[in-house]
């Protein structure tokens, strides 16, 4: 992999992590047109630690009492009620699913998963599901009701994100849409619930990094950092902008892409499991 794919890659995983449209999927669409072999689930899982270093930044203050609290409400009974405690212990239970799951279907997502196909249909699909989610949803619950069975619930939306084309952050606020959590907080625990699935993720994944291997060391490290600072900013104005606004656009960009993956595939300019089909 060479420094301009690094760049341009990270670019990608920075601008799409965080919005509901799949930055595994847009990394792998963007490899396919450029020409460029499949960056791989390795390179993916590791650059999306630089977009989670961005979530432990813009949420510190969050985090940081939701880490102590969690930690004194070991020892001391006082803190066993306190709401920060108690999300400590939720983001455990909803991160459950996606341990499970990732290492059952590893084989799977490091291939079967990766097809074009299937990164097309599951932008389609689950955007109408969050197209659903944010017109039915009634949006009245803030993090204080959650609950276990709800925080099981965000959790296995989460899962699903295993599959290029779901999105982590889509499918996890869809999921909070339905249980009927207001977006931005549906967005908020998305974030934090991702945070130790995604950097137990890509830790696993940095011996598939190094010489030999389709992405070297400096190539993915600068991925990361602009993942990082890009990731930040996004971060920043989506959650100013689910205040005000729907989830509408981003659903109508789902399925226009979704449907451009499609015709593309089916008419033989795109190999659906590698780039360009070549003349």
């Amino acid at each position: 992999m060479g420094w301009f794919e690094a760049l341009v890659l990270g670019l990608v995983q920075g601008l799409t992590e965080f919005l509901p449209i799949s930055s595994s999927a847009h990394i792998r669409i963007t490899a396919a047109f450029a020409g460029w072999e499949d960056p791989g689930a390795a390179f993916t899982a590791v650059t999306q630690i630089g977009t989670e270093l961005a979530v432990l930044l813009y949420f510190s203050r969050k985090i940081g009492r939701v880490i102590s609290h969690w930690f004194r409400s070991l020892t001391r009974p006082e803190y066993r009620g306190d709401p920060d405690a108690r999300m400590g212990w939720l983001i455990i239970v909803g991160s459950l699913p996606i341990v499970v799951l990732g290492l059952l279907f590893q084989e799977q997502i490091e291939h079967v998963f990766r097809d074009l196909r299937l990164t097309a249909t599951t932008l389609i699909v689950f955007g109408l599901l969050l197209l659903v989610a944010d017109r039915m949803g009634r949006k009245e619950r803030d993090l204080d009701h959650l609950t276990v069975p709800h925080g099981l619930g965000f959790g296995i939306a989460q899962a699903f994100a295993l599959i290029p084309g779901v999105s982590r952050s889509g499918g996890t606020i869809t999921g909070g849409l339905l249980l009927g959590y207001k977006r931005a907080d549906a967005a908020e625990y998305s974030f934090l619930l991702a945070v130790p699935a995604v950097l137990g993720s890509g830790i696993y994944k940095l011996t598939d990094i190094g010489p030999g291997e389709r992405a070297g060391w400096g190539p993915t490290l600068l991925a990361t950092i602009v993942a990082f600072g890009v990731g930040y900013l996004v971060i920043a104005w989506l959650m100013s902008y689910i205040k005000r606004r729907s989830f509408v656009p981003f659903v109508i960009y789902r399925l226009a892409l979704g449907t451009l993956l499609l015709v593309l595939v089916f008419t033989g300019v795109l190999d659906p499991e590698a780039g360009p089909v070549g003349p």
